[in-house]
């Protein structure tokens, strides 16, 4: 059977439309399939937006399988890479009734560890009652399921803490060592990916995976002939987490977890094991201490300057030196002992690596968690590292997402992934915005530093939400202003009797929240940063999306500040080569949840001033899908009207 074109895929009467339901004709999925399919001939690099409903999928699965070669393709959630391996990847392959293998690889903590498995029912230690219920739950699981995959367990949550004990981490895998080696969920999972066509995994793993080959370690990932990117716009960032380094006291605290489960079950003879693993926790708790508050992010110098910093930091790593010293005399009694003492060994050198830090690129700052802190060392660009990447043999290489552009430019995004050589390809939605949405920018709003701004927020949203009955997303650019917009409006709802139920990011899981969302029909979800993107309700349930600042980076981000510095002193305009495509890209994002097919109609209303009042605010709403904008509330409660009588 001869080939068929992408044409006659594409088209209102082809294969697509033959096998799935639902399958509509759209002229932009056709040119972007057509773009995927040259790149991937003639091994190239493509940049390409596309906007809400193109159906950018089906446009790069189609010609991904079409091509014969070895495609890895890499997704921005987990989410997203369960629903390509189990959804839209059989789809297409059905309908184009090719003879495609497909694989799908995750990180290993996504996968049941039987020797970690077997450790904690021995142990028989649990954070609470559930706990010792859901390990039993695993077990069975684990004895019947071929994948070990812990996503298709449903009936133990996602953060219930047992995960982290029948997980293992690259830290404390056995290896080769491993009892249970031959029958390892995870070497499973890779030996089907090195077999497989079609290899689906997520970006952090895909860069994971890129160091660890930098390193010499055995390939992850199988070499392949064609490498897909879909929500391509989290790359700079991911990628920075990967080609920096970062050490934190969590990994302290594991180690000193692993080391208590070593000691008791083996080596429960050597006294000054079971001394230091207790003074070494208690070290990283006081390092912990020295910090005030959480959620701070401190550049190199500030940190330093803090009373007790340098004290704190030096008595934890001389409590670490200590441990490494005693599991050297414990190593050779077993592989778990002897892993412990290369981690302690290992961590010791991500420290003094930390401490030492000359590299130019390299940002070093800390972060404070409630429980532990980071230090980080990240790269001012990723540019270089990935550029090594893209050029270490011929292979096609594309990134898509909805958001990447900013007015159908992509030259900072092509600059922040070393894309210079990139073709660039910008597909609009093909949506109605302008008969579907209406954008409202509301008047008389102070300037957003002002301290009564997150109240006008509230006050010129509650007529909004009046008219639209609830059924509202208010997406926050702060956990901070996000709880006062709560307080605030639950303080509103009950003065004016409105019913609408409140829902705040933090009070259950997203998921949980979103099914309370979608099934109560008239809610008001307040949500940061987890609802700006990667959230899909479609429907009459969400017709409001409230955003109350535009999301510009925190000015006194140790890592923007250092970007912008170095961006100035090369003589470049930083604000607008930088901040401002980062600001529109996450705006997109939290735009983007309002209109997700033909039938949605909704109001995006953006708070923010300064989207009139500045220059560069019609740079930021042109780069907006086409929206009808008003700025009379007037026209938004007759818009809601016409949606109730249609």
């Amino acid at each position: 059977m001869s080939t068929p074109t992408l044409a006659q895929v594409f088209a209102k009467d082809g294969l697509l439309a033959k096998h799935v339901a639902g399958f509509s004709e759209r002229t932009q999925q056709l040119e972007m399939a057509l773009a995927i399919a040259d790149a991937i001939e003639n091994n190239s690099q493509l940049v390409a937006e596309a906007g809400t409903g193109t159906g950018k999928t089906f446009a790069y699965l189609v010609p991904a399988l079409l091509s014969g070669g070895k495609v890895i393709i890499s997704t921005g959630t987990k989410n997203l890479q369960d629903q390509l391996f189990s959804r839209d990847l059989p789809n297409v392959r059905d309908a184009l009734k090719v003879p495609v293998t497909v694989a799908m690889l995750k990180g290993r903590a996504n996968y049941v560890c039987h020797y970690h498995l077997a450790r904690a029912a021995q142990e028989g230690r649990f954070a609470s009652r559930d706990d010792a219920k859901y390990l039993h739950v695993i077990q069975t699981f684990a004895e019947n399921s071929k994948s070990g995959d812990k996503s298709e367990l449903n009936s133990v949550p996602e953060n219930a803490m047992i995960w982290s004990s029948v997980t293992s981490t690259r830290d404390n895998c056995l290896g080769g060592d491993c009892p249970n080696y031959k029958e390892c969920f995870v070497m499973e999972a890779r030996k089907q990916a090195l077999a497989a066509d079609v290899v689906v995994v997520n970006h952090h793993l895909f860069f994971a995976d890129v160091m660890l080959r930098n390193e010499g370690v055995a390939e992850l990932l199988p070499t392949a002939n064609t490498v897909i990117f879909d929500e391509a716009h989290q790359l700079p960032e991911v990628a920075g987490l990967f080609f920096g380094e970062d050490v934190s006291t969590g990994q302290i605290s594991e180690l000193a977890h692993d080391c208590t489960a070593a000691y008791l079950s083996l080596a429960k003879d050597c006294q000054a094991l079971g001394q230091a693993i207790p003074l070494l926790e208690k070290a990283a708790k006081d390092f912990r201490l020295v910090f005030a508050y959480e959620g701070s992010r401190l550049p190199v110098e500030k940190a330093m300057a803090i009373k007790g910093f340098d004290a704190a930091l030096k008595h934890l790593l001389a409590q670490l030196q200590a441990l490494a010293q005693v599991l050297e005399t414990q190593a050779a009694r077993d592989p778990l002992l002897e892993k412990c003492w290369q981690r302690s060994l290992a961590l010791g050198d991500l420290f003094d690596r930390w401490q030492s830090a000359a590299n130019q690129n390299l940002v070093r700052w800390v972060e404070v968690f409630s429980h532990t802190v980071q230090l980080h060392a990240t790269p001012l660009s990723v540019a270089e590292g990935f550029g090594k990447q893209l050029n270490a043999q011929p292979r096609a290489w594309v990134f898509t997402s909805a958001t990447l552009a900013v007015k159908s430019d992509f030259s900072h995004y092509q600059a922040a992934m070393g894309l210079q050589d990139a073709k660039t390809g910008f597909w609009e939605s093909p949506f109605n915005y302008p008969a579907q949405a209406l954008l409202y920018v509301p008047t008389d709003m102070p300037d957003p530093n002002s301290p009564s701004y997150t109240a006008c927020v509230v006050a010129a949203a509650l007529p909004l939400l009046q008219a639209s009955g609830g059924r509202a997303f208010v997406l926050s650019t702060s956990l901070r202003a996000m709880r006062e917009i709560h307080a605030l409006l639950k303080e509103a709802f009950a003065e004016n009797g409105i019913e609408s139920p409140l829902l705040l990011q933090g009070d259950s899981s997203r998921t949980e929240l979103l099914d309370r969302f979608r099934l109560l029909g008239n809610a008001v979800l307040v949500g940061s940063q987890s609802f700006w993107e990667g959230v899909d309700v479609r429907g009459e349930a969400l017709s409001v999306v409230i955003i109350d600042k535009l999301p510009f980076a925190p000015p006194d981000d140790p890592v923007l500040s250092a970007r912008v510095d170095k961006l100035n002193a090369e003589g470049k305009n930083a604000f607008m080569e930088y901040q401002l495509p980062y600001s529109v890209i996450t705006l997109k994002q939290g735009a983007g949840r309002l209109i997700r097919d033909e039938k949605d109609r909704g109001v995006l209303m953006l708070c923010d001033p300064r989207l009139i009042s500045k220059s560069y605010g019609k740079r930021i709403w042109q780069s907006l899908p086409p929206f009808k904008r008003t700025r009379e509330l007037a026209e938004v409660q007759a818009f809601f009207q016409t949606s109730e009588q249609a």
